[in-house]
Formats: structure tokens, sequence, C-alpha cells
């Protein structure tokens, strides 16, 4: 989670050269430049309808070199001409510029995959997005199916090139990788993923033309789909996991240290050094350690603190029987915080977009993350809070609580629902969404669901303390892994003897830190300051405090850099003092 004051917003790229001041006079003459730079990077990130993007040398680079020209004139602004909204524009404008402009000059196009996912496993979206009405979007669809074999060439040659100069995932975290792979071939295309679109005729599309459109649709998946991927499997196995680097830390890449410095200060906007993050990652685990053991002892249990995990991670009693049994509780879950809403948000707090309750897809359950939500894509859509029902004996019910918040309501679902309506916004605030704030509004929302009725069963407080301290452990094992040259072993271990997560979850969670240097930093330090902030909205305002009304301040301009939200909650503090 991040916080920068604005003015400072500069730090964060490296090595554009000074620019003549750029004349901005105005509020207007700012927000027509805001239009056109953002007008210019929907061209640059979304390909046009029918397309896949270009991921060529030439295009990649001319997209860098217009993006280093576009943070020049931005850094070389005077803010103080501009309003406080604009002050924020600018700052969320040159916050998304700057990390696609760093993630080029870092090498990161050419290690196109985390542990649980990749760019294979993002067009498979295009498929189960939704939103396929008329024949148009049909056609479009099926041109980037065509589009597939130059497109998966374009990015194994971006992995040869990472194999080279030492750009690659480690080993040890890709390992059984090939079968997120494997899972997009198919002998019968109407079994596979990318037909998905076809097995429902909308009302618009005449027979003649579905039929037309589903036999095209069953060439392109066994003449361009299932080829692609065929070659992406046989490049894996044959090429890339055997050459995967063996080190695990960001530090051990091209540039690493710089490159995890950088990623630190994007994740979390904060100007702090890895050491220091580490320590408050320590202090935390301390005290939320002291905290889970309260529970422990208030049980009765007999035994230390790893028997009564072990009991919790060994225990049928703990776990679903079945993905529909899962599936319910969630549902319950989900419907219970719903009913709460009223009372700590005001009306205009709570989004009108609806959300639903799903399983996440099997082709990618087994080594994807315990939850997730997705947010809709149109205003004809819903939200979505995924939940993995891969391997039940791995998905503890006493943490369901906690993640239903999280993902659901009170957390991203609210948060991110609430920012895509804010209709006042330009759309590139609408969209923007910065772990700092967005993750760390996900961890409060767990918190605060203590104030919503929630873990009234101790088992599941201590899922709520468990998650909490993974949150907690991600300082420490993240900049441990990254800056302090821990083994993946010494991770899984800290994390393993600190919380209540299944193994599985634990082997899990720690090769998605490795593989995506800094992310995890974000929830606790964003959490930490959304509560801090509520602290001192208490204790200034005393019997004047209205939680709702904090709510709303915290979430009334989307997603911002943390700095910009302390910034926003102190001319709280005083307007309501000045009354």
């Amino acid at each position: 989670m991040r916080f920068f004051t604005l003015v400072a917003a500069t730090a964060f790229v490296v090595g554009c050269a000074s620019q003549p001041s750029v004349p901005v006079h105005s509020d207007q003459t700012f927000s027509t430049f805001a239009a056109e730079l953002w007008q210019a990077e929907q061209e640059r990130s979304r390909p046009a309808p029918g397309q896949l993007p270009d991921m060529s040398p030439e295009h990649l680079s001319k997209i860098a070199a217009e993006r280093q020209q576009w943070l020049q004139r931005l850094d070389a602004m005077d803010l103080t001409l501009l309003s406080e909204q604009n002050q924020i524009n600018h700052a969320i404008l040159r916050y998304r510029l700057a990390n696609q402009y760093d993630q080029y000059r870092f090498g990161a196009h050419q290690m196109p995959l985390l542990s649980e996912s990749g760019f294979h496993t993002s067009l498979a979206f295009m498929a189960q997005r939704g939103g396929f009405r008329q024949l148009e979007d049909f056609e479009n669809y099926l041109s980037q199916l065509a589009q597939m074999p130059r497109y998966f060439e374009q990015q194994i040659d971006w992995m040869r090139q990472g194999m080279a100069s030492g750009m690659t995932q480690p080993q040890a975290v890709l390992t059984g990788f090939e079968e997120s792979i494997q899972a997009y071939i198919t002998e019968q295309a109407e079994q596979n993923v990318f037909f998905t679109p076809f097995r429902r005729k909308p009302d618009t599309v005449t027979d003649a033309q579905w039929q037309q459109l589903t036999e095209r649709a069953k060439r392109l998946i066994n003449d361009a789909v299932n080829p692609s991927y065929q070659a992406f499997y046989d490049f894996f196995v044959g090429e890339y996991y055997p050459n995967a680097r063996q080190s695990i830390g960001a530090s051990e890449l091209p540039n690493g240290r710089d490159y995890y410095q950088n990623r630190l200060e994007h994740y979390t906007t904060l100007q702090m050094t890895p050491a220091e993050i580490h320590q408050i990652g320590l202090d935390e685990v301390a005290r939320i350690r002291a905290e889970m053991q309260q529970v422990i002892d208030d049980l009765g249990f007999e035994g230390s603190f790893s028997d009564f995990v072990d009991y919790l991670r060994t225990d049928p009693k703990f776990y679903a029987e079945t993905p529909q049994q899962l599936m319910h509780y969630a549902a319950y879950l989900s419907k219970k915080a719903d009913a709460a809403l009223p009372r700590f948000f005001l009306r205009e707090t709570l989004p009108r977009t609806p959300y639903g309750v799903a399983p996440v897809p099997d082709e990618i359950a087994p080594k994807y993350t315990t939850g997730r939500y997705l947010s809709a894509n149109t205003d004809r859509d819903a939200g979505y809070y995924w939940v993995n029902t891969y391997a039940l004996n791995r998905r503890p019910l006493y943490e369901m609580e906690a993640l239903t918040l999280h993902e659901a309501v009170p957390g991203h679902h609210l948060q991110i629902a609430l920012s895509q309506e804010m209709e006042q916004l330009p759309d590139y605030r609408r969209s923007f969404y910065t772990s700092a704030f967005g993750e760390g509004w996900g961890l409060y929302a767990e918190y605060l669901g203590l104030e919503m009725g929630f873990y009234q069963i101790p088992y599941n407080n201590f899922g709520r303390l468990s998650f909490e301290m993974w949150r907690a452990v991600r300082l420490v094992v993240d900049t441990g892994l990254h800056a302090k040259g821990w083994s993946r072993q010494e991770a899984i271990d800290f994390l393993a003897s600190n919380s209540a997560l299944s193994m599985h979850n634990v082997v899990t969670e720690v090769d998605r830190y490795i593989s995506w240097p800094g992310q995890a930093l974000s929830y606790k330090l964003g959490e930490l300051t959304i509560r801090r902030l509520r602290q001192e909205a208490e204790a200034a305002l005393g019997s004047d405090f209205d939680l709702r009304e904090f709510h709303h301040q915290v979430l009334k301009n989307g997603s911002v850099p943390l700095q910009v939200l302390e910034q926003q909650i102190q001319q709280y503090i005083a307007e309501q003092q000045r009354r």
C-alpha cells in the first residue's frame, strides 16, 4: 500500500531528463492534457477490437519511449496551480505510467509468468468474461483466436531472451506449472475453454450465422489455439523449466536490488528500505502471535501452538466435505455481510453493482490462491467472489469468514464497485487500483468483521488472526526472500510456524511471493495506515466521530495512494474540528 506526497511523486521514475516547464495555467489545461494522456494509454494498453497485443521488440520499445516523454511532461508541471482533485489526478496518472515504464525498463516483459498464472491463463478470460451478444463480438473473438500463434511466439521469444539474460522465474516455483498449460489443450474443440462463448446462441445471431461461427471456432481451436498451447508446453518443459534460475530472490536478477526497491515503492508507495519493513513485520508477528495464543488458552487446549495448528489442519470437522458445501457456506457468509453494511456505511457509500459467488475455474485451481475478487467489466456484468474448491482438505472453514469479508463485502467488491460507479471522476480514476489502498482496505474489512458480528466462534477468530498473521508474515518473508538471502524453505517454515494455513496454502503463497516481488508488502502496510488514521480521527473528534462518515471519507475518492488518503483524512479531521 503506497503513501507519498503529491509533490514528491516524481521520485518514482529514474533517468528521465528534465524538460522545460509545461505551461499548465489552469485546471482546464491540465484536464485536456490528462485526457490526451489517458487516450494514448488506452490505445497502447488495449488492443483494437479483434486484436491481441503486439509484443514485438519494436512496438514495446516505441511505447516505452512515448511513456518516458509523457512522464517528463508530468514531472515538469507546477502542482500548486492545480485544484486538489487534479493534484490527485496527477498523482494517479503518474503512478500508473511510471509502473508501465519501469516494468519495461527492468525487463519484466521477459518474465511473463507468476507461480500461479501467466500470459496463457490471462487469455482464457477472453472466453470467460461474457459480453458476447452481437455478431461483431463473436467475429472479433475469432480474430483473436486466429492471432494466438503470433502472440505465443512473441512471448516465447521474450522468455528466451530472459533465459539468456538471467531474467526468469526461479525453477523452484515452477514445478507443476506445465499443468496450467496442458489444461487448455483438448482433443475435442467443444470441450476447450475457448469454445465457451459458443455454448449459448444469443437471439441477435441467426441460425445460419451461428452455424458458421461455431464451425470457425472449432477449426481455430484445432488449428491455432491447441497448437499454440502445445508449442508453449513443449518450450516450457523442454527449455524454460530446465534452464530457469536456481536462485530465489529478486536481488539475484539483473539489477535485482534496484528492481526490488522499485517494486517495493510501487506496491507500498512508501520511501522505505527492506530492513525497515522487515522489522515492522517482526513486530506485528509478535503482537498477533500473542493474540493467537490467548485464543488457544481461552479454548482450554492442552498442547503447544504447533499442536493446536496441527489439530486445525488435520481434524475433518474444520473442512467441507463437498465443493457445494464450501460454496454454500461462502454464499451464506456473503449475504450475512450484506445485511450488516447499512450499520457501517452511508447509503451513498454502498455500490449498486451486485456480485456473485463462484468457484475458481478448474483449469487454474491447483496452483491458484484460496479466493479472489474479479470486478465487473461492463455495466451489464456483476463482480465475482471466487472460492477455490480444489483440494477441500486444504480449505479450512474457520478461515472463510475473514476470506469472505476481504474478497466480497465490505472488502474488495464494495470498494472496487463503488469506485467504478463514481461518475464524477475521470475514467482513469474509476479504473485505478493500487494494492496499497485496495488490499489494505481488504485487510481492514477483515478486522471490521469484529464489529459486524462475525468471529463469534473462537476457531473463526483464530482464522481471522491467522489471516492477519499471514499478511504480517509477508512483510518478513518478502523482504527476507528478496533482500536478505532467505531460502524458499526458510520462508515456508516461517509462514507455517506462525499461522494456521494449510501446508498446501503455505507453499502456494510462498511461491507467489517469490514470483511477484513486493506485492505482498502492500496488504499489511495499507491496513496499518487505515487503522491508524481511524484511531487518529477517533481521538481528535471524540463523541463527534462517526464511523460511517469516516468510511465515506476513506472511500469517496476511489483507490488512491495512501499518502493521498492520509492528507484527505487529516483535512477531514481539521474541518470537523472547526465546526
